[in-house]
C-alpha cells in the first residue's frame, strides 16, 4: 500500500478536495490516522479530519452511484495541485 503524502491535495471520489495536514499515529493500535481538512466551505462548520490511512487509499467501485469522479479509490493523490494550504 501506497503512503499518503503530507502537504498535498486530494481528490474524494465523490468530488470534493481535501488537504493532508499530516500523519498522526493511533495511541493503542500505532495504526497510521490521516489528519485532513477540506478545501471548501462546509455547512456544519467542522475544518478537521481523521480518517485510518488503509481506509484513506482503499478501493471504490467506479460504478458507485454517489462516485461522481469515476476513481477507483477514496482519495486519489491530484498531481497537478500544487498550493501549500497550512
Amino acid at each position: 500500500m501506497e503512503e499518503v503524502k503530507i502537504g498535498r491535495v486530494y481528490r474524494h471520489f465523490k468530488g470534493n478536495y481535501y488537504f493532508v495536514e499530516n500523519i498522526a499515529y493511533d495511541s493503542e493500535t500505532q495504526e497510521r490516522m490521516v489528519v485532513y481538512k477540506p478545501l471548501y466551505q462546509r455547512e456544519d462548520g467542522r475544518t478537521i479530519w481523521v480518517r485510518p490511512e488503509k481506509m484513506f487509499l482503499e478501493s471504490v467501485p467506479s460504478d458507485r452511484p454517489d462516485n461522481i469522479t469515476g476513481q477507483t479509490i477514496r482519495f486519489a493523490l491530484c498531481d497537478d495541485i500544487e498550493k501549500n494550504y497550512l
